[in-house]
């Protein structure tokens, strides 16, 4: 059962449900910008694998730059980091949408995609540093972060459908650049709150230059991340493919959208409820019931089906990202608050990356069922390895 007893004691802060109010908008560009760019590279040259290379460059190059702006968030704070990647990111990816059409180079392509994912406005890590800030109740800074993981998921539904209607309506460049506006409004809303008038910049750090890196299980936690988040790019680009080889593309946008709608239940449940393991064997546990969430994927299953699994297998997602999180905050320093979040960004979206490459190449060589069976066993080795070597 669900209990919103802790979801109504951290809305009743006001700065709080501002701070959650203001980011949706300017976290909108992640469940639009990956799916977009596949159907719109797909579209215009009509293969997979060129469209899982330039996801993957997208993905690489966030997860290549979120580590320095979290250094650089941490040491002056957010607001004029914000503001350059505001106005940066939706002008490489219009860059990115004229390259495709005009036939540009694929160089060129793929450095307009890895800048463009190199200028993603940390909107983020910076709500979750500051929500380490603020609430120093680890119970109800559990119910922040799952409430966080779940307007992602929101995020993950809204996006998905809007992409969906803007490739049915229009074409997936008109889904690529509204990203881009997304990105623009969204993040001046969210950089000019009240909320981040409040924000604490630590004045001396001492230590290494590693940073959080440096951090005891920190670099093993990396790892893990990176491992199983490559089950999240094999999924997309499988829903994608499974969609395009049922003669609706757009169906790919609404079966990721009900995914999500797994997902967001999945986190309400989780942060709703005290539980009696240790981090490390829910981490273990979540990897494991995603993984079997997953194989049910590889059967030859109509739509309707399809998509009334989907839901099932979302469920275990967002509460693996909810726990990753909360090991970020019980292996960093508070000194390092945002870097150790970019840092699990950076993990996360690498292993995204590599599956959207990964699966890519598979598609080219094999069927989408035998992705969904790599995606399912690659979640469970990740739990497997969890299991090992965590200890938190």
């Amino acid at each position: 059962m669900i209990s919103f007893a802790r979801y109504s004691t951290l809305l009743a802060l006001p700065e709080v449900k501002q701070a959650f109010l203001s980011s949706f908008l300017g976290r909108i560009p992640i469940g639009i910008a990956g799916l977009a760019i596949l159907l719109l590279v797909q579209d215009v040259a009509g293969s997979y694998a060129l469209a899982g290379v330039v996801g993957a460059s997208y993905v690489v190059g966030l997860a290549a730059a979120a580590p320095l702006f979290g250094r650089l968030i941490d040491r002056i704070g957010p607001r004029r980091v914000l503001t350059v990647c505001a106005f940066l990111y939706p002008a490489t990816l219009l860059a990115l949408i004229f390259s495709l059409i005009s036939d540009a180079p694929i160089a060129m392509t793929l450095v307009f995609a890895a800048v463009a994912g190199a200028s993603f406005p940390p909107v983020t890590a910076c709500q979750r540093a500051w929500l380490r800030q603020q609430l120093g109740d680890d119970e109800l800074l559990t119910a922040a972060l799952s409430l966080d993981a779940m307007l992602v998921e929101l995020v993950f539904i809204a996006g998905p459908l809007l992409v969906a209607i803007l490739v049915a309506l229009f074409s997936p460049a008109a889904a690529v650049a509204a990203a881009a506006i997304c990105g623009l409004v969204g993040t001046l809303q969210f950089q000019g709150t009240r909320a981040l008038a409040t924000w604490r910049v630590t004045a001396q750090f001492a230590g290494t230059r590693l940073g959080p890196l440096a951090e005891p299980g920190f670099a093993v936690l990396l790892g893990l991340v990176t491992c199983y988040a490559s089950v999240f790019g094999l999924v997309e680009i499988g829903v994608t493919a499974y969609a395009a080889q049922a003669g609706q593309p757009a169906l790919a946008g609404v079966l990721l959208a009900v995914m999500s709608v797994g997902s967001a239940i999945g986190a309400l449940l989780y942060g709703s409820r005290r539980w009696h393991t240790t981090l490390a064997r829910q981490f273990a546990y979540s990897l494991a019931f995603m993984g079997l969430g997953i194989v049910p994927l590889a059967l030859h299953w109509n739509p309707v089906p399809f998509g009334a699994w989907c839901v099932i297998a979302g469920v275990a997602m967002t509460p693996t990202l909810i726990i990753q999180s909360t090991l970020v905050i019980k292996t960093v320093r508070a000194q390092y608050a945002t870097e150790g979040f970019t840092w699990s960004a950076t993990a996360l979206l690498a292993g995204v990356g590599i599956g959207l490459a990964a699966g890519g190449l598979l598609l080219e060589r094999s069927a989408v069922t035998q992705l969904f069976m790599v995606a399912a066993l690659v979640s469970v080795g990740a739990a497997a390895l969890a299991r090992r070597h965590l200890r938190v």
